[in-house]
């Protein structure tokens, strides 16, 4: 069996802000479960670490991490959940905060985590054939990784999930805080700064996305964010693996959160959304087709086209909850809709976990218009809720959801292709005209029914990937 770490900025249930956290926390478990791998996971210790985990965690050790001139201690800690091993970094300099991200050193802070990452191996109970690292917080780890030697023959991968954060850092920083020879400046070079991103697409021995159309798009400049000609020179290292979820804690079935719990019931998913219409101000009538979104409100996951046809469609018998916060400008235009369209429309301003899982049980579709998606994991969690997915045609929407055919019955969702606001306006009459005709609505929810993105696959996906690496790795030593 292959020794994996694991190592990322967040992971759920111990720190959450968006779908990264979801991926580590589930991934490991399936490929764990199914036998592909002996996974670990190594994460900060920030602030806040939420009870009952912070006093059961175990200290290990510490030890000092250099950056730079500077000698800071980590304090190495221990958790089992859920059949995983997590290791934490603590350091109250860098992560005694009351945020994750948005601080002036971000990226002094995730040079000294990357750094403690190597420098943890040695106390570890634990000999890793694989070290896996996500997104730009941990792209400085495959690359110390890969220039430092810490494990013989230890291999590197490294999954973006989002190419458009990639962690930059002035010129100066290299020589400030990497202790690393001047001839290693290429690898982190990037358009006159350092870029974590560029520094672990370099360094990686295989690189990942978290889906197909992602790992292709992000290859032509418009979606590659610049590091589209880094990506494009390695695209034989380069492959899209579909995010799965925790189809163990998005299960309408036993659901703690949802106030009727149901496997394909209709009718108990009516008596949800009747429950939410109370709750939220709206006429309570289950015959009303209930479109929801849960989301950050920002450019890239499409709320310009939603905002600018809302009131169109809001003249047809629809219900319209929007839940979430963000950019200003939608928090604002978005209220004043609700404002405007009272018995049709309700906008929540806050992230509310329990709320979001009520909506997607209450809901008959979930409206994702996304400019640009890597994968998406909300789609996923509506089709578990029997909520149809109305998205645009990119990244891992486009991988996830069929468009719905009529006339062959085929498709579990309903898609458009270009970012414009009225093909979002004729697929959501579309689906309207699907929901009142009863024989294409069976076929519909049919489909739906069947859908099934557990990380099954995906896992093995990835097992794959390391068994090819860590071959590799004895051929070489031989």
């Amino acid at each position: 069996m292959t020794n994996v770490l694991f190592t990322a900025s967040e992971s759920t249930p111990f720190v959450k802000t968006g779908g990264l956290a979801d991926v580590i926390g589930s991934l490991p478990k399936a490929l764990k479960q199914q036998g592909h791998a002996d996974v670990r996971v190594i994460l900060p210790k920030y602030d806040h670490f939420p009870e009952p985990f912070a006093s059961s965690l175990v200290k290990k050790t510490s030890f000092t991490v250099n950056v730079g001139w500077r000698e800071h201690i980590a304090e190495l800690f221990e958790y089992e959940h859920d059949g995983i091993t997590y290791y934490f970094i603590s350091n109250d300099y860098y992560f005694g905060r009351n945020n994750v991200y948005g601080y002036f050193d971000d990226g002094e802070r995730y040079v000294y985590f990357c750094r403690a990452v190597i420098d943890a191996l040695p106390h570890l109970d634990f000999t890793p054939d694989v070290l896996h690292a996500h997104d730009w917080q941990t792209g400085l780890a495959v690359a110390f990784a890969n220039i430092l030697q810490p494990v013989e023959g230890m291999r590197t991968v490294f999954t973006i999930h989002n190419i458009q954060y990639q962690g930059w850092l002035m010129y100066e920083a290299f020589d400030d805080l990497f202790n690393l020879p001047r001839d290693h400046f290429a690898g982190f070079e990037w358009k006159g700064m350092l870029n974590c991103m560029k520094s672990g697409i370099f360094h990686a021995d295989k690189i990942t996305t978290v889906s197909p159309s992602y790992a292709q798009e992000i290859m032509d400049p418009y979606f590659g964010e610049g590091l589209d000609p880094l990506l494009r020179e390695r695209h034989l290292d380069v492959a899209g693996v579909i995010n799965g979820i925790d189809t163990d804690s998005y299960n309408p079935q036993n659901d703690p959160n949802i106030p009727v719990q149901y496997k394909h019931s209709r009718e108990k998913k009516r008596q949800n959304k009747e429950i939410i219409q109370e709750e939220l101000g709206l006429p309570v009538r289950g015959d009303v087709p209930l479109y929801i979104a849960i989301s950050r409100f920002v450019e890239q996951k499409g709320f310009h086209l939603l905002e600018r046809i809302l009131p169109e469609f809001l003249q047809q018998d629809v219900q319209v909850v929007l839940l979430g916060t963000g950019d200003y400008e939608f928090e604002s235009s978005f209220s004043w809709i609700a404002h405007m369209h009272h018995e049709r429309m309700a906008t929540v301003l806050t992230f509310d976990e329990k709320l979001a899982r009520r909506l997607y049980a209450a809901s008959d579709f979930f409206i994702m218009p996304s400019k640009f998606e890597p994968c998406g994991l909300s789609q996923l969690i509506a089709l578990m809720y029997k909520s149809v997915p109305i998205v645009r045609e990119t990244g891992g929407l486009k991988d996830t959801v069929i468009p719905f055919n009529q006339y062959t019955g085929t498709g579990n969702g309903f898609s458009f292709q270009n970012y414009n606001a009225h093909e979002l306006l004729q697929s959501l009459q579309y689906s309207l005209s699907v929901f009142h005709d009863p024989l294409q609505w069976k076929a519909l929810m049919k489909n739906v029914n069947k859908s099934s993105f557990s990380w099954k696959d995906s896992a093995a996906a990835y097992a794959d990937i390391y068994k090819e690496l860590t071959a590799g790795a004895i051929k070489e030593s031989d």
